[in-house]
């Protein structure tokens, strides 16, 4: 296994935690019987509940592209050191970002939302100039 991929599988097991945490914040939250429940009427899960399921639906906006870039970059044999590093920014950055969000903090939670950007930038001007076959 390659860097990239590696650092993509991190990134797809980082994505699993993206799933449970605001599900677990809800669930502590609403209690068991809710979650259990049918769900039927709708319930306040909280600010970190919502917040949490905002930075869930934020990864999920710029997944598919980082895992197309990755998966583009290995194909083409694409700068294997320059893809490997920016699918490690966007996995660190993705680290970064769900607490800061969650706890509500302004503008780093933003730079950690600029680099993991950036990383994805990384991964694809690794393939843009690695230019066609």
């Amino acid at each position: 296994m390659t860097p990239a991929l590696f650092w993509l599988a991190a990134t797809l097991v980082l994505a699993i935690v993206y799933i449970f945490a605001p599900a677990f914040v809800r669930t502590q939250r609403l209690g068991m019987k809710w979650n259990a429940g049918p769900r039927d009427v709708t319930a306040d899960p909280g600010a970190v509940a919502g917040r949490l399921a905002r930075a869930q639906s934020n990864l999920f906006e710029t997944l598919p592209l980082v895992i197309g870039a990755v998966l583009i970059a290995h194909v083409a044999n694409a700068d294997a050191g320059l893809s490997a590093l920016g699918v490690q920014i966007v996995f660190w950055s993705r680290v970064a970002y769900l607490p800061l969000y969650g706890y509500g903090i302004p503008y780093l939670r933003s730079l950690a939302w600029v680099a993991g950007f950036a990383g994805l930038g990384i991964v694809l001007f690794a393939v843009f100039t690695a230019g066609p076959a």
